[in-house]
């Protein structure tokens, strides 16, 4: 057999890669991803301008508010806000979406309920864990 031998992963010959694959990758979580992201995030104390933004909160609770990585991949399915967005809605990532330098990605699996929705805007104090009840 005279045929070229393609390597695991290599679906076309090199010099028609680019070509017939343009977003070789797209989809996949590779990179920094899940907890590893989180662990390496700076927080919402460390970035000046997101201490500002949230001038409203204590340090100690600005600590706990992960800011991921730029070049992290987004886990499909998980639920993240961008700080960065006026209305700070939260959405549910694709599994081809990544951290760009200018976003203030917050994932929510990686802070407790009520802090979410402090972030989110919720107003609810009972979601805010503000409840009257004893």
């Amino acid at each position: 057999m005279t045929d070229k031998q393609l390597q695991p992963g290599q679906h076309h010959p090199e010099e028609y890669q680019q070509d017939l694959n343009p977003n070789e990758g797209a989809g996949q979580n590779n990179g920094l991803v899940g907890d590893q992201a989180e662990q390496d995030a700076r927080t919402a104390y460390d970035i000046k301008h997101v201490h500002d933004m949230l001038n409203n909160m204590t340090d100690d609770t600005l600590r706990q508010i992960p800011i991921l990585p730029t070049g992290t991949r987004l886990q499909q399915g998980a639920t993240y806000v961008d700080l960065q967005t006026n209305d700070r809605e939260p959405f549910k990532a694709r599994g081809d979406q990544e951290v760009k330098e200018h976003n203030l990605i917050v994932p929510k699996q990686a802070i407790d309920y009520q802090l979410w929705n402090e972030l989110i805007g919720v107003t609810d104090s009972a979601r805010l864990g503000e409840s009257d009840e004893a």
